[in-house]
């Protein structure tokens, strides 16, 4: 009877992994709750497709990064007014490069009105206010979570669940949990999708071993056809790598610093 159940059990495990979206049963997870966060998402999908659904997801995210940074900067200026520093003054955010938030778009606001019937309205005025005050950003936030076909129960409750992760904060932007985020779960939106899913999206061993051909190590990098910017970040990734690697041979031995590929002897 154990072992019936033993073999049950591990069916059921295998079955779990098969429903998973491509690239989610191994390596991709890397901050340990990517796999989580995309079942939980998933699930309030229901019926929307995802290539409409994707849009609302990522929008919430980048919303909640931008927050993220906003408030552990106000939390530094408010601790700073003795000082001169105003909390209130867009130009101290700015001077850092870091996206002035208007009230009603901060997201302890915008979660704390979660369960309201009106929070697809309330997500769409904030991705307004935030273009309104900053210009880089205008005409690119999604603006029609309001639109009856979105469930706005469901939106609530993503709404808490990507509350649940930092995503802007100084600790978080240093292991670029963002980038990480948005990539894997564009690779799962992709995968969820089909065919047509890859028009938009170059799987991660591609972009890793089209940029280790190209070896971008000086100059300036163009990438004309640049969509989602995994391959824009591997190579950033892959420059501080070899960075760190030359910083620490010249540290270690006397010789010369290494060369990196490209700069080789012929």
């Amino acid at each position: 009877m154990a072992k019936t159940e033993k073999r049950a059990g591990k069916r059921d495990t295998a079955q779990e992994k098969s429903n998973l979206p491509a690239g989610s049963q191994a390596g991709s997870a890397t901050l340990g709750f990517e796999t989580k966060l995309w079942q939980a998402a998933d699930k309030l999908r229901n019926n929307m497709d995802a290539a409409e659904y994707k849009h609302v997801v990522l929008g919430l995210i980048f919303l909640k990064y931008i927050s993220d940074a906003f408030e552990e900067k106000r939390a530094a200026l408010v601790a700073d007014k003795k000082s001169g520093a105003d909390p209130e003054d867009p130009d101290e955010y700015r001077a850092d490069n870091i996206f002035w938030v208007p009230k009603e778009a901060r997201w302890p606001h915008l979660q704390g009105k979660a369960k309201q019937p009106t929070i697809g309205k309330l997500v769409d005025d904030a991705m307004v206010a935030i273009e309104r005050d900053n210009s880089t950003l205008k005409g690119v936030l999604p603006k029609d979570f309001a639109r009856p076909a979105l469930d706005k129960q469901r939106l609530g409750e993503l709404i808490d669940l990507i509350g649940t992760i930092g995503l802007g904060d100084k600790a978080n932007r240093s292991r670029d949990v963002l980038g990480r985020v948005y990539e894997y779960f564009l690779s799962s939106f992709a995968s969820a999708e089909g065919k047509k899913g890859g028009q938009f999206y170059t799987p991660q061993c591609v972009v890793r071993v089209l940029v280790t051909m190209l070896a971008p190590y000086k100059g300036r990098v163009y990438d004309p056809c640049c969509g989602s910017g995994a391959g824009c970040s591997c190579k950033a990734r892959s420059l501080s790598r070899l960075t760190a690697a030359v910083s620490a041979t010249s540290a270690s031995t006397a010789r010369s610093p290494i060369q990196p590929p490209g700069a080789w002897p012929r």
